[in-house]
């Protein structure tokens, strides 16, 4: 069921939306946190965790992570529509953590694709703001005592290195 972004949408399509929604927003997040376990350095693997448990309406946050590297929120919009917020730390172009912010995005759009879902949902990814400077929300939701979130520390995971493999003859 493709519906038209900008069409009214029924209630029956609300929920199949916002069920698209929250399923690849999960999906998105454990991509990401996935990318920051691969960091050796612990303070950037530091998260932020806020999970509203109360029913969802229009203006609540459903699920939001902060991290010095990255941030990505599941929120409640108008006619009970889901939406997905995101953010990355701004880096050079060959700085140490290009490489992850850049595929962050990557996946972000890949996984919200019109082509890539049942429902389209192209447009629960909220672009009105975007994060830029991670770590300061990090510094700053920490400092006010994290009084909706949760630290959370991601364990570090290595990369399995890639070996090419041989041809036996």
């Amino acid at each position: 069921m493709n519906h038209q972004p900008s069409s009214t949408l029924t209630k029956e399509e609300v929920l199949a939306y916002n069920k698209t929604v929250r399923q690849t927003y999960f999906q998105i997040l454990k991509q990401a946190k996935a990318m920051l376990a691969a960091i050796e350095e612990e303070p950037l693997r530091f998260t932020l965790i806020r999970e509203d448990k109360q029913p969802v309406t229009q203006g609540s946050i459903i699920h939001e992570i902060v991290s010095p590297l990255l941030y990505l929120r599941l929120e409640c919009y108008a006619e009970n529509k889901l939406g997905i917020h995101y953010g990355f730390e701004l880096s050079p172009t060959f700085g140490q953590y290009y490489h992850l912010t850049n595929t962050f995005v990557r996946i972000l759009y890949k996984l919200s694709m019109a082509n890539a879902t049942p429902v389209n949902i192209e447009d629960s990814i909220r672009t009105d703001y975007v994060l830029n400077d991670c770590s300061a929300l990090y510094e700053h939701i920490e400092e006010r005592g994290c009084k909706h979130h949760t630290f959370m520390l991601i364990p570090y995971k290595a990369k399995p290195v890639k070996r090419k493999l041989r041809k036996v003859a």
